[in-house]
C-alpha cells in the first residue's frame, strides 16, 4: 500500500513538472501584469510606460502596467512576491529594494528577484523651486548650515533617492533638512511646483522637462560629468572634491520576476525585452529622458545591482542613516 502511495506521488510529481514546463514553453500564453513601485509622474513610472509598449510587439500579449506605492517601493516589491512564480508578474523597480535591509524596511530586496532587463540609468539632480534665492548647490548647504533640519525637502521615503542623496550631503557636507515624504519622484515636483516644498534631489529623467521650461531650477547634478544641455548646471563636485569616490552613482530602472521563475519564462522575457528595448524608438525615448541605456539582464545585471548596493548602504553608514550596519547581511565595503 505505502507503494502505491510513493508510486501515486511520483506520477503526480512529474505531471505536474511535465505540465509546468509545457506552460513554461507556451509562455506567454496570456496578458502579464507590470507593477510599478512608484506612483504616477515619476521616472520609474515614465519610462515603463514608454517602453513597455515596444515589448509587447515582441511578446505578442499586453503588459497592463498599475502604479503600487507605498513604504519607498516595498508594497509592489511584496505584492509581486506573493504572486505565483510564473513569470506573469512582473516589478517594475528602481534601486530602493537594495536598500531595504539596512533600513528595516523589508527582508525582500533584488536578491529575492531575477533582473530580466536593467533598463536604462540616470543621474540625480538637485532641484528648488524657482521663487527659492539659491543658484548654486553651495548657496542651499550654507542656508540648511544655518537653519539645520529646517528647510523642507521633497523626499520618497528612506531609502528612496531624495533621502539616500540627503545622507551623501550630509556625510561631506554636514547638512540635515526637513524630509517631506511622498508616494514618488512625481508627487515631489508637484509639490514643490506648488511651494509646499523647497528643494529635493531626483532623477534627471523626472525633472528634465521642468528645467528647461524653466519651473524648476537645477542647484546641482549629482556627477562628475556634465550633460548635454545642462552644460551650465554645476556638478555636486563643486560642492566638495570628497564626492568623486561615490561616482558615478544615481537611479536606475528595471525589471523583475521572482528568482524561481522557470527558467525558460526567464529567457522569454529577457528575449523580448532587449529585443524591445533595442527599438529604434525606445533608443530615441531613453537618450531624450536623460538616460544612459544599460539593457542587461542576469549575472551581469546582478554584478551591477551588487555594487550599487556595496556603495551606497556604507555611504548610509558612514552617515548613521541605517538601523542595521551592511555588514550583517554580508555586503562588503566598496
Amino acid at each position: 500500500m505505502r507503494k502505491m502511495k510513493w508510486l501515486y506521488g511520483v506520477v503526480a510529481l512529474l505531471t505536474v513538472c511535465f505540465l509546468a514546463s509545457a506552460q513554461a514553453e507556451d509562455f506567454p500564453a496570456k496578458d502579464l501584469t507590470g507593477y510599478i513601485q512608484w506612483g504616477a509622474g515619476g521616472a520609474t513610472d515614465n519610462v515603463a510606460r514608454a517602453v513597455t509598449p515596444y515589448v509587447e510587439k515582441v511578446l505578442g500579449k499586453q503588459v497592463i502596467l498599475q502604479n503600487k506605492p507605498g513604504a519607498t517601493g516595498a508594497v509592489a516589491v511584496q505584492w509581486v512576491h506573493n504572486q505565483p512564480s510564473d513569470g506573469y508578474t512582473l516589478l517594475y523597480g528602481a534601486e530602493n529594494p537594495l536598500l531595504y535591509r539596512v533600513l528595516d524596511i523589508s527582508q525582500l530586496e533584488y536578491k529575492d528577484f531575477y533582473p530580466i532587463a536593467l533598463i536604462a540609468r540616470n543621474v540625480g539632480v538637485v532641484i528648488c523651486n524657482v521663487d527659492q534665492p539659491w543658484k548654486h548647490v553651495n548657496e542651499l548647504f550654507a542656508d540648511a548650515k544655518k537653519n539645520p533640519g529646517q528647510i523642507k525637502m521633497g523626499s520618497t521615503g528612506p531609502g528612496g533617492l531624495t533621502n539616500v542623496a540627503g545622507a551623501m550631503f550630509k556625510a561631506i557636507n554636514g547638512v540635515t533638512f526637513n524630509p517631506i515624504v511622498f508616494p514618488g519622484e512625481g508627487p515631489v515636483i508637484t509639490a514643490m511646483l506648488g511651494g509646499h516644498v523647497q528643494w529635493s534631489t531626483v532623477g534627471l529623467a523626472s525633472a528634465r522637462e521642468h528645467i528647461r521650461a524653466g519651473r524648476l531650477r537645477a542647484l546641482a547634478l549629482v556627477s562628475d560629468t556634465s550633460v548635454a544641455g545642462l552644460e551650465n548646471v554645476p556638478l555636486i563636485t563643486s560642492a566638495s572634491a570628497d564626492y568623486k569616490k561615490f561616482l558615478p552613482w544615481g537611479p536606475f530602472y528595471g525589471v523583475f520576476v521572482k528568482k524561481d521563475t522557470p527558467d525558460a519564462v526567464k529567457k522569454a522575457l529577457v528575449d523580448a525585452y532587449r529585443k524591445g528595448l533595442n527599438d529604434p524608438k525606445a533608443q530615441e525615448f531613453i537618450k531624450n529622458f536623460g538616460s544612459v541605456f544599460m539593457g542587461i539582464s542576469g549575472a551581469e545585471a546582478e554584478k551591477f545591482l551588487n555594487r550599487w548596493q556595496s556603495v551606497t548602504t556604507w555611504l548610509l553608514d558612514d552617515a548613521k542613516e541605517v538601523k542595521f550596519s551592511p555588514a550583517k547581511f554580508g555586503i562588503p565595503k566598496p
